[in-house]
């Protein structure tokens, strides 16, 4: 499937496959991820046992390729990502999924179509379903609150400087690369203030919210799912004592989620299901 700029998705679906349609969730990455991160497919084959159809891509502009879904290669496409090419390719794979000409139609109840993201791509969550009717209901794990990554904390000077050289670079904690920053990435957010407001957006959704998030975040402190709970008091708010990936790391070779991981899950499914 291709998103934004006509640039290849890798997508992966998951399900038991019995000709009855189920609830689908689509499942949105963050900001340095991509599908498989952390052996993603233990969560997705959780999803399918439930009796969900779990959808999980990368972003067009994540810097991996279908080819190499797991690592980051494309350092020049990373470089022009946006949240407005995020939801782009959101809206792309919601599209698919609701498509008659989807090979997978029998299997999906699309009248039960769900969203579930993580960080930034918790953020893209809200913000393509505060615009998009499809959507029943919504679950966001450490996601952020503003759509300001990686510059919100950054200083004047580094940000004159990111204006005036239109790149600015920052070393993965994970892979050790020098990740470029294009100065479009602001000058999008700039340009999209007010479709980019997590506030405005999930104030106005009126459709049921799970909020996840760990309590020992330290990439996006637990405060952002207290800020987005008050903007939309009706959402429910779950915390556990974890971190920002809820216990897991990449590669995770273990067959089995770590305990928080497995709380959020089991949240999330209880969620889905109406059982919460």
């Amino acid at each position: 499937m291709n998103g934004a700029g006509n640039k290849p998705m890798a997508t992966d679906i998951f399900f038991e496959a019995n000709s009855l349609p189920k609830p689908v969730v689509i499942y949105a990455h963050g900001f340095n991820g991509f599908k498989d991160w952390g052996h993603f497919d233990l969560v997705a084959e959780r999803f399918a046992s439930a009796g969900f159809v779990l959808v999980k891509f990368n972003f067009s502009h994540n810097g991996t390729t279908p080819e190499q879904p797991e690592i980051l290669t494309d350092l020049e496409a990373f470089g022009q990502n946006n949240y407005s090419i995020q939801l782009e390719d959101l809206g792309y794979i919601i599209d698919w999924v609701c498509s008659p000409d989807n090979a997978y139609k029998t299997e999906m109840d699309t009248g039960q179509l769900n969203l579930a993201g993580h960080s930034m791509g918790g953020g893209i969550s809200i913000l393509k379903t505060a615009e998009d009717s499809r959507i029943k209901k919504l679950v966001t794990w450490a996601a952020i609150s503003q759509c300001k990554t990686p510059w919100g904390n950054w200083s004047q000077q580094k940000m004159d400087d990111w204006k005036r050289t239109g790149v600015e670079h920052y070393v993965n904690g994970r892979t050790k690369q020098n990740m470029p920053l294009y100065y479009q990435l602001y000058e999008d957010y700039v340009q999209h203030e007010d479709r980019l407001n997590i506030r405005e957006a999930i104030s106005k959704i009126a459709i049921p919210i799970l909020i996840c998030h760990g309590l020992q975040d330290p990439a996006v402190p637990v405060a952002a799912a207290y800020e987005l709970a008050v903007w939309q008091p009706n959402a429910q708010l779950f915390t556990v004592d974890s971190d920002h990936v809820f216990g897991r790391s990449h590669p995770w070779t273990n067959d089995s989620l770590p305990a928080p991981m497995e709380a959020v899950v089991e949240e999330t499914i209880g969620f889905l299901l109406g059982k919460k």
